[in-house]
């Protein structure tokens, strides 16, 4: 499973796109968005990436 961003914790950093090996997530109006999510390979490096917990797996 793709993971989930929580937009009102999301700040729009930018550090989960940075980490992402699989390029999975697009900032877009200034919040992160899984725009690739079927690319997901569950490393869960954006969740431990984000500073603000907004990132979650189901």
């Amino acid at each position: 499973m793709p993971p989930v961003v929580d937009k009102e914790k999301c700040t729009g950093c930018g550090s989960c796109a940075q980490v992402c090996p699989a390029n999975v997530f697009d900032i877009v109006d200034g919040k992160a968005v899984v725009a690739r999510s079927q690319d997901c390979i569950e490393c869960r490096a954006c969740e431990a990436a984000c500073p603000n917990n907004a990132i979650s797996f189901p």
